[in-house]
Order: C-alpha cells, then sequence, then structure tokens
C-alpha cells in the first residue's frame, strides 16, 4: 500500500532563483524504513515539511493514504509524527505536560494520554525529566524529547529530520532500537533524514539521495549498490617505521601514519591478498561499498 504519494513536487522560496525542490516524484511504502540522504541545502527538510503541510508547493502533489493533503489538512495531523530539527513549541511545557498534551490531541482519553506518558518516558529513558521546563533541556535531551512526541499516540507515519544529532553513542543506539522496534511490531512507516550514511544502513529499507533539489536515485542499498562500479577498500595497518611492500600497479592511500587505504578491482583482490607479507602487517581489512560510498558516487555524479 502507498503511503505518501509524491508526483512531480516543484518549491521556490521568495528571492531565490533556482527551486529548492525540483519535479520531484517519489511513493513510500506502508511499514517500510526510508532514509532520506543529502548534504546540507540539498532539499531534504524542505520536502518533508512540504509532506506534513508546513509548505506550500508551486506545483505537483502530495497525497497521502489517497488524499490530498491539502484539500484535507487534518489527514496528517492526525496520522504523522513529525519531529523537526528544532521546536520552540515545547518550550513553555514540561516534559511530561509535552507528551501528555501531544497524545491527548492525537485522541487519546484522559487516562490513556497519561498511561501514553508514563510509557513513553520509560521507553526514551527520561522519566528523570518529567516535571523539566523543556526550554531548560540540554540538545540531546531535546532531541530525545521530540522523537517521544513524535511518536506519541502511535501515530502510523513518523517523518523525523536528523534524529540522532546531539546524541551520544549510547543514545543514538536507543534510538535505532526504538525505532526498529516501533517498525516491526507496529508496522510504522518512518520516513527519517539523516547525514550519518553509515548508521542509517543498519535501518533503513530504501533510501532516496538528493542533491541541489533534485531526486537523483531511489532504491534498496543493495540494489544502488549494484548498479555502481565500486572499488572494493582494502585497508593495512603496519608499524609506521616498516611498509608493506604492495604491487607496483598500486598506490596507496595514506589515511595516517601506519595506515593505508588501497583501492582493488575486484579481480585484483586475490593476487594483492597473496603477495603480502603477513608478518609485516599488524592487521588488514577489506570492505565491500557501503551506504555512504553510494551516496558519494551518485551525488557527484548528479
Amino acid at each position: 500500500m502507498i503511503v505518501y504519494d509524491i508526483q512531480n513536487l516543484v518549491k521556490t522560496y521568495p528571492d531565490q532563483t533556482q527551486p529548492a525542490n525540483k519535479n520531484i516524484t517519489l511513493q513510500i511504502y506502508q511499514g517500510e524504513i526510508f532514509g532520506i540522504l543529502g548534504d546540507n541545502g540539498a532539499g531534504k527538510s524542505t520536502l518533508v515539511r512540504q509532506m506534513v503541510n508546513l509548505l506550500t508547493s508551486d506545483s505537483g502533489s502530495i497525497t497521502l493514504f489517497g488524499n490530498n493533503i491539502v484539500a484535507v489538512p487534518h489527514l496528517v495531523q492526525m496520522n504523522v509524527g513529525y519531529m523537526p530539527q528544532e521546536s520552540g513549541a515545547l518550550n513553555n511545557l514540561t516534559v511530561g505536560e509535552a507528551l501528555y498534551y501531544t497524545a491527548h490531541l492525537r485522541g487519546m482519553s484522559r487516562v490513556d494520554a497519561r498511561q501514553e506518558c508514563n510509557a513513553l518516558l520509560d521507553l526514551w529513558q527520561i522519566r528523570e525529566l518529567r516535571h523539566q521546563p523543556s526550554s531548560r533541556l540540554s540538545g540531546g535531551q531535546r532531541r530525545l524529547l521530540r522523537l517521544a512526541v513524535a511518536i506519541a499516540g502511535s501515530p502510523p507515519v513518523l517523518i523525523l529530520d536528523e534524529p540522532t544529532n546531539d546524541l551520544d553513542p549510547q543514545r543514538r543506539k536507543l534510538v535505532w532500537d526504538i525505532l526498529r522496534q516501533i517498525n516491526q511490531e507496529q508496522n510504522t512507516t518512518i520516513i527519517l533524514i539523516t547525514h550519518d550514511a553509515i548508521e542509517a544502513e543498519k535501518a533503513i529499507q530504501r533510501v532516496g539521495i538528493m542533491r541541489t533539489g533534485e531526486l537523483v536515485a531511489v532504491g534498496r542499498p543493495s540494489e544502488l549498490k549494484q548498479q555502481v562500479d565500486r572499488m572494493l577498500r582494502l585497508e593495512l595497518f603496519f608499524t609506521p617505521e616498516i611498509p608493506p611492500s604492495l604491487p607496483p600497479h598500486l598506490s596507496p592511500i595514506a589515511l595516517e601514519p601506519g595506515h593505508w587505504q588501497v583501492l582493488l578491482e575486484w579481480n585484483q583482490v586475490n593476487p594483492t591478498l597473496n603477495s603480502l607479507n603477513l608478518d609485516m602487517l599488524d592487521d588488514f581489512r577489506l570492505y565491500s561499498a557501503t551506504l555512504e560510498d553510494l551516496y558519494l558516487h551518485y551525488a557527484s555524479k548528479a
């Protein structure tokens, strides 16, 4: 089932000559985790703000569950949990109030909204912040609160703008674990913007890559990798004073003292590994293409 159907979307901001979105066409399906990758200024946040009816489009259309979101605006409000980069709307509420009122506004009774508030405080490990004003939270605490607010009331669709910014590694892992859990247990459709391609690759099922307002590639990471003629990366670790010998046709890239990277064609892997004197190496690692490699390829190709 198609959740979002976006057709030929165009958006140009006042006083700008280049559109922020250029004829974007995209379908997002029920129950998938869809990632949007792109540099600053690629048009990612503009796109999701259009998807939640916070920005009007110059042309094109967006439908949610088959209904045009401009014609039926309450459909977004009741079905989409949106986490923006910043949210001043929460500043005058405590953490507990923000969660309770959001759940209640999404249709839960007062009793159920209180229970939802308690469950979310525990789920996101922020119970000790319950009575703290939102305006006094740290950047990472605000991020967790915005995530908790987005999922309050269990909307069927989540749109999250950089959900792991400002978070330490332990909290980032918590975020990805919870998002995967929600997706698997509730079949929630999750659309997220992220700069961290390596981290996102662990969770997303399809990806859209944007550059200068255009969608330059869409698909499963595994499928997109098959379309990209990427070289494998061999990393070598050794004592800096005693570098290993390589076949003369290979040129290593020095990442730091005692750490080289060598780019190999597939047919060069076995001969290169067989030529290495392993006694001169502390370690070696061979990597296939990652989502980050994929993003860099499509972004630079566009």
